[in-house]
This record gives structure tokens, sequence and C-alpha cells, in this order.
């Protein structure tokens, strides 16, 4: 089935870092998976919920007791939907493993929970497609006033700032050797120029001093003023 381009289309579940269940929805391929690796160590605990954004999809997430549950969409599927889903989720994973989530290790659940995700996945996209867009749009602005959205630069922000100013540097000095060297060249430019005007300055200067010569001199073997 080709997921649909209003959908959810990739959930995990995480305790910190270390990913304990996670589905990704068939045909979808990208690199959203590293995305969340990264968001994850990244995400202030102390803060609930959040939705980031990243080139047009959504990535949401909900912390309770440690554990976070997480899913992308697009971006039009909104924000109600995809927190109503992770709301269900939550509840789902508390109720079937309890305490045993705060030691289990990465992805020893998933074999069992990947199959919640999927089902819950896609009764989510299909119930989305049934509401009708009244109701979606007075969830979106009731929602509003308590998830904000957020560029998901703003969390990477600072690693990509030593990137880009590795980059600048670097663009910087190589901007530099290329001005040097177009200095230095024009430089000897300006200088074989120079010379040649003025070797031409002379020639001329000369010129005009053997013609007045010649002529005060009865023509040009000089030989009046000899």
């Amino acid at each position: 089935m080709n997921p649909s381009t209003d959908s959810l289309l990739y959930a995990l579940v995480a305790r910190g870092t270390d990913v304990l269940a996670e589905y990704i929805m068939p045909g979808i391929s990208g690199n959203f998976s590293q995305v969340t690796r990264v968001l994850l160590s990244r995400i202030d605990l102390s803060q609930e919920r959040a939705t980031y954004e990243l080139d047009g999809y959504l990535f949401h997430y909900f912390i309770s007791k440690n554990i976070t549950y997480l899913c992308m969409g697009d971006q039009a599927f909104g924000n109600f939907a995809p927190f109503e889903f992770l709301d269900d989720i939550r509840v789902r994973f508390s109720t079937t493993y309890g305490a045993s989530a705060s030691t289990a290790i990465a992805y020893s659940l998933n074999s069992e929970f990947s199959n919640v995700l999927q089902a819950r996945m896609k009764f989510f996209n299909k119930a989305r497609v049934n509401n009708s867009k009244i109701a979606a749009v007075q969830h979106e602005l009731s929602l509003a006033r308590n998830v904000m959205v957020e560029n998901i630069d703003r969390v990477l922000e600072r690693g990509d700032r030593i990137e880009l100013l590795v980059d600048k540097s670097e663009q910087l000095d190589a901007s530099a050797l290329q001005f040097r060297k177009r200095a230095t060249k024009l430089k000897r430019s300006m200088w074989c120029k120079n010379v040649k005007t003025i070797s031409l300055m002379i020639v001329v200067v000369l010129a005009i001093l053997y013609i007045i010569l010649s002529l005060s001199c009865g023509g040009p073997s000089l030989s009046h003023c000899t």
C-alpha cells in the first residue's frame, strides 16, 4: 500500500536515546531514523511535548515517566491526531510493560510492540481521512495554544553552527588566497603596463628632440650642428 501524503509515517518508543521499538510505513525511505536519534539526544526532557518541523515533515514527541513516544508525519497531517496517536501508544505501552520498560535494552521490545505501532498508525491514518475538515481545524487551533512548533534546526543548531563556522572559515581562507593571487597578478600587470608607458614616452620625447634638432641643424644628418 502506498502511504498517503497526509499521514503518519514513522513512530518509535524510546528511553533516553535507546530505541525500544519502532515502525516505518512500507514504501517510506530516508534518513529520518537518523534524524530522530539526534533529536532524542537533544530534546529538552523538561518539556513534556513538542513538535519540530523539517523539510515539510513534523516530528512530534511526548514524554511520560522517562519514556519518549515520538512520531513523524506529513505537515498536512497537523498536530492534533499525532498527539492523540502518541497518547494512545503511551497507554498501551505502559499497560503492557509497566516498570519493566525502565530496564529494557535497545530494541528488546521491538518484535512485539512494533506490531502495535503498525496497527495503531494504520488506525489513526484512516481515522484522520474520515475526520471532517472543520473538526480538524478546530482541533489544530485548540492544540496550538499548548504545543509550540519549532524548526528542528534550533535543536541541532549548536553542531550546525560549528560546521557552518568551519565551512565559512575555509571559504574565507580560500577567498583570501584567491584575492592575494589576483592582487599579485594585477600588480605585475600594472607594473608591466607602467614600464611600457614610460618606455613609449621616452621614445616619443627622443623622437621629438630629434625632429627639432633636424630642423635646426640642416636635416637628418645634423650637418650644421657638427
